[in-house]
């Protein structure tokens, strides 16, 4: 068993995704909502322990010329945050474009994004994982 979880973080919303149990592919799992979750890295740290992660994918969105952000900055503060809550292993990767890319595929799914952010992050997240499982195999 080799299931990751992968984090698409946002200030407002923070996208999950979850492998299947052999790690090979990722799919959108949940959203947590920062504004009715005051510790959300705890809430990812019970989310890991409950499905028996082996690793946590937190996509760092450096800019297209890839230095950093201030948005770089708080999910590197955010990731620090979480290897407070968790025994986990934390995995950052760049995730330049992924929420571009989600919403790219929910719009050709059919799906209307514009009162569904959530469904934007989680998928982001489903991406970043995916990139990352794609890229251990």
């Amino acid at each position: 068993m080799s299931r990751y979880l992968g984090v698409d973080y946002g200030e407002r919303r923070i996208g999950l995704a979850l492998s299947d149990p052999l790690g090979i592919i990722a799919k959108p799992f949940t959203i947590i909502d920062t504004q009715k979750e005051s510790h959300p890295q705890n809430k990812i740290a019970a989310i890991a322990s409950e499905n028996e992660v082996i690793g946590i994918v937190v996509g760092i969105p450096y800019t297209l010329k890839g230095t950093e952000s201030p948005q770089t900055i708080k999910v590197q503060n955010f990731i620090e945050s979480l290897k407070q809550s968790t025994n986990t292993k934390i995995i950052g990767v760049d995730e330049r474009l992924s929420s571009v890319s989600a919403e790219k595929a929910l719009i050709e799914q059919g799906v209307k994004t514009g009162h569904n952010k959530g469904r934007i992050d989680e998928t982001a997240a489903a991406i970043i994982l995916q990139e990352y499982l794609d890229s251990k195999s």
